[in-house]
């Protein structure tokens, strides 16, 4: 007589999910997104915490970020962007195979764990920042709305300190001046910088990196870009397409984001200070001649006979540097590339609180208000 086998089949193994739904895999990102949104909220709701979070917990994951991708001389972020047609390719063909075999879900499951972790990692780097107090409060200077004479005085500081500076400088052929050392090289002065401003001010925190080349620098020129800071990757990446004069400024500028400062004109303030505090004479030339430049439209604006005598006070080689980048810059001035950056960055800057790309320029105010204190001390 046959026997029946009665033993029992193997059983099935299933992974561990929540709600009987949600693979452990989409959980954990989903659980970490929700909590980084209530940290987000209250960064826009509460100085206090923006500012607590920003300097103690946030620079531990800018810090960490910024460390991991570090020892790559090349930008992560930039490959990841250039490899898109590819990773979208890839994706599609595993999200046709999924779906074929009736996991429907998985694909939208692994497109919202991965905005999820995108989201986590812009709020835990960057995103708080944006709540803290403002810099002339952190600094101790006192920023309001200026009047054409105190554009007058901080731009001839401004244009006295660029001759000073300049008049040991390379100039080319070109007009333009010309940076005496290597790209790493830059980062590491610019470092030593941030170490001398971080004693001055704690909350300007201080650690060695590196910016970053971008290859795709002139398509970046076209949209009117010099630098960008991935909070997902924790990269200062710079457009080498411009002229060296401005490239530590832009640095500084970047790396400034990397420590924390997320406002824009805030930057281009911390920037400054960094780059006056250099022991490098060509990084002081960069920070005072980018400061200059923001300062001369303004005082364009208030007085022409102000500007021009300013403008006059430049010794040659420097009015050729600015008629240079001036000609420079004209194949890339109107194009439509800039326009949807631009509209693009404005939404940004305006959804995170901010006045928007407009912000940029705003440093000037704080420009006067450091040298009109400096004057009175």
């Amino acid at each position: 007589m046959d026997q029946t086998n009665d033993l029992p089949l193997e059983p099935v193994k299933r992974k561990k999910s929540f709600f009987g739904i949600i693979p452990l895999w989409a959980f954990i990102p989903f659980c970490i997104a929700a909590m980084c949104c209530v940290f987000h909220i209250l960064s826009r709701n509460s100085t206090a915490f923006a500012n607590f979070f920003t300097d103690n917990v946030a620079s531990v994951f800018r810090l960490v970020t910024a460390k991991l991708t570090n020892f790559i001389p090349f930008s992560l972020a930039e490959t990841v962007v250039l490899s898109l047609p590819i990773i979208i390719f890839v994706f599609l063909w595993w999200s046709y195979g999924q779906i074929s075999r009736n996991h429907r879900a998985r694909p939208f499951l692994v497109l919202a764990s991965i905005g999820c972790v995108f989201y986590s990692l812009f709020v835990l780097n960057f995103a708080c920042g944006y709540g803290t107090d403002r810099i002339d409060v952190r600094l101790g200077i006192e920023r309001k709305k200026v009047s054409a004479d105190e554009l007058y005085y901080t731009a001839s500081c401004l244009a006295e300190e660029v001759n000073n500076t300049s008049a040991t400088l390379t100039y080319g052929d070109d007009g333009f001046s010309v940076m005496p050392y290597s790209f790493d090289e830059m980062s590491k002065k610019l470092c030593e910088a941030f170490d001398a401003v971080h004693e001055k001010y704690p909350f300007i925190k201080s650690f060695s990196g590196r910016v970053k080349p971008v290859a795709a620098s002139v398509a970046m020129s076209y949209a009117h870009t010099t630098g960008i800071y991935v909070p997902f990757s924790g990269e200062a990446n710079i457009n080498i397409d411009f002229p060296d004069y401005s490239i530590p400024f832009t640095a500084a500028h970047e790396l400034a984001h990397q420590r924390g400062i997320s406002r824009e004109d805030e930057a281009n303030f911390i920037a400054f200070l960094v780059c006056m505090e250099s022991d490098d004479v060509y990084i002081r030339y960069s920070g005072v001649l980018g400061m200059l430049e923001y300062t001369l439209s303004p005082l364009y604006s208030a007085s022409t006979d102000y500007y021009r005598e300013v403008y006059l006070s430049l010794n040659e080689n420097v009015r050729g540097e600015l008629r240079a980048y001036s000609e420079f810059f004209n194949k890339y001035r109107d194009s439509t590339a800039s326009k949807v950056n631009n509209a693009v960055n404005d939404t940004y800057l305006k959804a995170q609180g901010t006045e928007g790309t407009k912000s940029y320029g705003m440093v000037v105010d704080l420009a006067v208000a450091y040298y009109l204190q400096n004057a009175e001390n």
